[in-house]
């Protein structure tokens, strides 16, 4: 009987299963979003909160477990420096597993393991909001108004460029067909 053993073994030896996750958590931390199957990103999403959380932690005992899993210093230094700062007032939940569908080949299921990096940093600068907070919907009502200005004046800009690229063209048209009656021209003077 399988008792309390929660361990998915995903067809592989511990030693293959522990490299093949540790290089899926060095890639999602490198590029922020990976493609595999549901029960990898499962594993994955795992592992990435622990080590994040060690991050956040940022003492020199972490720093070792940390890599003790990853073995790149630059990934490490750039987990303590950049992206645990960025996860500073959250709780967990700094991954997405969102599912893909069927493989093409044998029909696996996929899904995508994402950081949720921007969600985070749109927390910073908003901040949270509060019950008490209604006030804050009127101004960005009045933002709202310059972005469109701003969007008529970048439609009208673009319709500007069109029209003098149009016309510069027309302009360089006309003058290579003038180029080409001048030397006729000042042959034809010649000849008078």
């Amino acid at each position: 009987m399988r008792h309390a053993k929660r361990v998915k073994k995903l067809g592989r030896t511990k030693s293959h299963r522990k490299a093949m996750l540790a290089n899926m958590v060095a890639s999602l931390l490198t590029y922020q979003v990976i493609k595999t199957t549901e029960t990898k990103a499962k594993e994955v999403r795992k592992l990435a909160e622990k080590l994040i959380s060690l991050a956040k932690r940022g003492d020199l005992h972490a720093h070792r477990q940390v890599y003790d899993v990853i073995k790149d210093r630059k990934l490490v230094k750039k987990l303590f420096d950049e992206i645990a700062p960025k996860f500073a007032d959250r709780e967990g939940g700094y991954t997405r597993v969102s599912k893909l569908g069927p493989r093409r080949g044998d029909g696996a299921p996929l899904s995508v393991v994402e950081l949720l990096l921007e969600r985070a940093a749109k927390e910073e600068k908003k901040g949270k909001k509060r019950k008490g907070e209604k006030k804050a919907k009127p101004a960005e009502a009045k933002e709202a108004e310059p972005k469109k200005e701003r969007k008529k004046e970048k439609v009208k800009a673009k319709a500007t460029e069109v029209e003098e690229k149009e016309e510069s063209e027309d302009k360089t048209d006309e003058s290579k067909e003038g180029r080409g009656a001048e030397p006729e021209e000042a042959g034809s003077e010649e000849s008078k």
